[in-house]
């Protein structure tokens, strides 16, 4: 673990749209890479004018469907039964596995898209997904979209507010992801709220 942790500190510090996708396809699938850790970062670069904005955001959205993708394979192809008996050697917390599959359970299509802004989840909702067969399309579209908000906030902190934003975060991910959620979770449950009300009749 010590010499990935070495391997990720170079790789960040020569960020570029390559290692973007590369760490973001990792941070989706089951190795711990903090995307606040690439994508803050890398929205300083942009304010810095080595990088652009917008393909920052999308090189980290892309690596997030291509990792989110991976483990919908192995959720699709090895099944729930396997991951629970054997995940831990994949990395795959059962405890969490299971909050995640719940949560999938609940609305899959929502859950594919809150999912990539909860810590944890975001690296584990695509394995129910694959398990209970979620369409491929439909999978890589709510991905992209919720990994590419996720990416273009991260994308958006770093490039207004620049190295102190850099520091704190990258002392802080865990505590900035939470507040973020926060917010997001109490959106998505007003939303839903909102479209659940009766329609009120219109007079006649």
């Amino acid at each position: 673990m010590d010499a990935f942790g070495h391997w990720l500190q170079e790789l960040v510090s020569r960020l570029g749209y390559f290692e973007i996708v590369l760490l973001m396809a990792l941070e989706s699938s089951l190795f711990p890479v903090p995307s606040e850790l690439v994508m803050i970062p890398a929205g300083y670069l942009a304010a810095r004018g080595e990088l652009d904005p917008w393909l920052a955001t999308l090189a980290g959205a892309g690596g997030s469907v291509i990792g989110a993708s991976a483990n919908y394979l192995l959720g699709r192809y090895v099944g729930r039964a396997f991951l629970l008996r054997w995940g831990r050697y994949l990395l795959i917390d059962q405890t969490k596995y299971e909050e995640a599959e719940a949560l999938f359970m609940r609305n899959a299509h929502l859950a594919t898209f809150i999912g990539r802004f909860i810590p944890v989840v975001r690296h584990l909702i695509s394995l129910p997904a694959g398990v209970f067969g979620m369409g491929p399309l439909g999978f890589a579209l709510l991905t992209g979209l919720g990994a590419g908000l996720w990416c273009g906030v991260l994308v958006a902190l770093g490039y207004f507010f620049g190295e102190p934003v850099v520091a704190v975060v990258v002392a802080y991910t865990h505590e900035a992801a939470l507040l973020t959620v926060a917010g997001l979770v109490i959106f998505g449950a007003w939303f839903m709220l909102r479209r659940r009300k009766p329609q009120a009749k219109k007079p006649t």
